[in-house]
Formats: structure tokens, C-alpha cells, sequence
């Protein structure tokens, strides 16, 4: 066993444990149970679950000496695999006003405690790297809740009438200040590798690495912006079916979109939107967010573009820089791409970017043996593949292989988009 990756690993493990703690810190009481969706789940409910990850994938597989800190939170707090057994419906997370906030945070403790108690007993090099790996897993897994409790109390908080601030940060704002003006880098495309590579943690959806043929192909230098969505707005996108595919338009029709998601329109025609900071005047060159596939799709078509697939982005992705606006600069709002270093910019953080792929396996790929097999593999239908983090993803937690995904129509994630064209 290596003393080192011990030591680097309980350091870790502290450090994503305590960064789940620091964001439900503003929170009030009250705001915990609040499910204002089926889409969300309820603050407590989220760290309630990646606390239950390390008991029941680690400590009770592999700790004989461990004592469950409730039988029945292996109930509650499995989000969805079934091969371990049945849970809470996720529509029902909500109503669990028992157990209390104060019993999940005793659980968190009792069970990290137990986590770093068993990281640091010495056993056979085989099974500590097992164990090193699944710790590792599961704190990926709370880096993913971590985004979506900032994605869960944005669109509970939406649904208040007071549209209350998770925060009261003094954000810089870019006022009149132009984003990079929107260019077109062409790539000559042929025969590239796509896939993760083996070296540091990535999960199984992005693996193999294998083979794939481009043609030749253009991206656009930075994202769509609020102003650019603003104008397929103002032309009346939103009406014209012929920009939308079947299934996208009849959803803008049923659910009456006219804009993305949290943007506002008062009686004198300003836009303003609401963010995690509260409710702010509409910077128009900021990446626009919080838009479906459909809307990301529709805009595309209606300006003679494309969204790019996912091999084109990470092709693309490989070359650059992957410094961005990510969690740990604490906005949780995208800011405008100024800066013009490289031949594609501000493709990580900010905006989870949709592509034009869906979420499919890679060739000969193999999801991970046991219940783990169930984190990924099982969702490969009917969702579309976003690349490239944002504003609310942990900066160390995202790289060019990373395949987010969601259904088509959702929105309420941090979700943008870049154009690509055919050349």
C-alpha cells in the first residue's frame, strides 16, 4: 500500500466532503426539503445520497467492522439502483421531512469517519486499490451532486414567488463590454482517436479510446450569447416550425416556451434573469443558458449552422486550454468569453455545451461490473451528449472526454451551446 496515495486520498476525500458542506451553507432550514420538480431533489436529499455511496459501495462490502448508521437510509437514499434494491421514488424526495437535516449531517460524519479509518488499515495492494478506486468513484459522484444541488436550488428557488438569492455575492458584471466577436475556426478533420485514454480517473461511459472519421468541419470560436439568442427571438423562432424538429416544437408549444429558461420580461419589454445571485438585468453577452437541445437546435438551423457532434468538439477540445469559469470562482453564472488566446475559446466551464449526438456506448465499451454498472450504461436512450463543464462544475472534475448527458428537452442544467458548420 502507498503511503502517499493514502495520504493524497483522505486529503481529498475531506476536501470534496467539506465543499458539499460549504454550498448547503446558505441555505435556511426550510429550503432543505423543498422538491419543486420531479426533475430536482431536495438539498438534504443530496447529501444524504452521496454520503449513502461510500456506506453501501464501500463500508459494507468491504468493512467487516463497520456498523450501518440506519438500515432504513439504504431505502431512502438510493437514487436508482435497482440491483441493490428498491428506494424512495424520486418524486417522493420531497416529502421526507424525517430524517432531519441535523440526523444527516450525524450520518455524513459517522460514515466519513469510518471512510478514513479504512483507507488508512493496512491490507493485500490488491484490495486497497479497489477501495482507493471506489473512494475515488465516489467522490467524482459527490463532484456531479455538488453541480446539481446548485442546479436544484436555482429552480426551487425559481419557483418562489419571492425569487430569493441563494447568495449575495458582489459579481462583476461586464456591462457593455462585447464578448469575442463570433468567428469560425475550420479543422480539416480526417481519421482522430476519441475516448479517454487510461491515465487518471474517467468513468466507463468514456472509454474505450477508438477510432473516428471527421469531414472536414468549422466551430465557432466562442458560444452563442444572450444578444444572438435575442435576435431568433425577436424574428419569432419560437413559432416557426420549420426551424424545430417534430417532438421539440410540439414541447415549445405545450409548454409555451418563449425564451430560455429564467429569463423575465417586464411590462416595458426588458429582459432581466434570475441567477443563484438573485435577479439581474440580462447581459446580453454573456453565453446564453439554461436552453434545451431543441432551442440549442432550432437556433442553429435558423442561423444555417449546426450543432457539432461530440467527436468534432472533443477533437477540438484535445487542443486547448481547459482553464475556465468553473465552481470554484464562486459566481455560478456564465461570464462573457473576452479573451482570445486560442483558436476555439471558453470551450470549458461557464456551459455545459449540447452536440449534436446522442448518448450512446463507445465501440467494444463495457459498463463496470455490479450495481456500478448501473451508473451510466442504463441511460443510454433517448438522452443527447453535452461536453465541456460550467459555471457550477468542479474545475478538477471535468476533462475533454467527460460525457454529460440529459434528455432532450430538459433545461434546467447550466446548458449552452458553440456552432459548427460543414466546410
Amino acid at each position: 500500500m502507498s503511503q502517499e496515495i493514502t495520504t493524497y486520498l483522505a486529503d481529498k476525500f475531506n476536501t470534496v466532503r467539506n465543499q458539499t458542506l460549504t454550498l448547503i451553507e446558505p441555505l435556511e432550514q426550510e429550503d432543505f426539503v423543498i422538491q419543486a420538480s420531479t426533475d430536482v431533489s431536495p438539498p438534504k436529499w443530496h447529501i444524504a445520497h452521496t454520503t449513502w455511496f461510500f456506506e453501501r459501495m464501500i463500508l459494507q462490502e468491504y468493512d467487516d467492522t463497520y456498523h450501518v448508521f440506519d438500515p432504513v437510509y439504504n431505502y431512502l437514499f438510493n437514487s436508482y439502483y435497482n440491483s441493490i434494491g428498491p428506494y424512495q421514488p424520486r418524486h417522493q424526495r420531497g416529502v421526507l421531512s424525517r430524517p432531519t437535516v441535523k440526523d444527516v449531517i450525524a450520518y455524513r460524519k459517522h460514515v466519513d469517519q469510518a471512510v478514513l479509518t479504512l483507507l488508512r488499515q493496512e491490507r493485500e495492494t490488491a484490495l486497497q486499490q479497489v477501495i482507493e478506486q471506489l473512494v475515488e468513484m465516489g467522490l467524482q459522484h459527490e463532484q456531479q451532486h455538488q453541480e446539481l444541488i446548485l442546479m436544484d436550488v436555482k429552480y426551487n428557488f425559481f419557483t418562489n414567488p419571492l425569487l430569493p438569492a441563494y447568495q449575495n455575492r458582489q459579481v462583476e458584471r461586464h456591462g457593455t463590454d462585447q464578448s469575442l466577436p463570433l468567428t469560425f475556426t475550420r479543422f480539416e478533420g480526417g481519421l482522430v482517436e476519441i475516448g479517454h485514454e487510461g491515465r487518471g480517473f474517467a468513468f466507463d461511459n468514456e472509454s474505450p479510446v477508438h477510432k473516428a472519421w471527421l469531414e472536414p468541419f468549422e466551430l465557432a470560436t466562442r458560444p452563442v450569447t444572450n444578444r444572438e439568442f435575442m435576435a431568433f427571438i425577436e424574428a419569432g423562432g419560437y413559432e416557426q416550425a420549420e426551424y424545430w424538429l417534430s417532438d421539440g416544437f410540439q414541447v415549445v408549444t405545450q409548454q409555451q416556451w418563449k425564451a430560455p429558461l429564467y429569463w423575465m420580461k417586464d411590462q416595458q419589454g426588458d429582459w432581466s434573469i434570475f441567477t443563484l445571485n438573485g435577479v439581474e438585468p440580462l447581459q446580453l453577452d454573456e453565453p446564453v443558458c439554461h436552453v434545451s437541445f431543441y432551442e440549442a437546435d432550432a437556433y442553429s438551423r435558423w442561423c444555417g449552422k449546426r450543432l457539432p457532434t461530440e467527436a468534432e468538439w472533443e477533437h477540438v477540445g484535445r487542443q486547448v486550454d481547459q482553464q475556465g469559469n468553473f465552481m470554484e470562482q464562486g459566481s455560478y453564472h456564465p461570464v462573457p468569453v473576452q479573451v482570445a488566446n486560442q483558436s476555439v475559446n471558453g470551450m470549458f466551464g461557464d456551459v455545459w455545451e449540447w452536440t449534436a449526438s446522442a448518448y450512446a456506448p463507445y465501440p467494444k465499451s463495457r459498463p463496470l461490473e455490479g450495481a456500478l454498472g448501473e451508473y451510466n450504461a442504463k441511460f443510454m436512450c433517448n438522452q443527447m451528449v453535452l461536453r465541456g463543464g460550467a459555471c457550477v462544475t468542479p474545475g478538477n472534475h471535468i476533462r475533454a472526454t467527460y460525457r454529460n448527458f440529459f434528455p432532450p428537452a430538459k433545461r434546467w442544467q447550466f446548458s449552452g451551446f458553440r456552432l459548427a458548420g460543414d466546410l
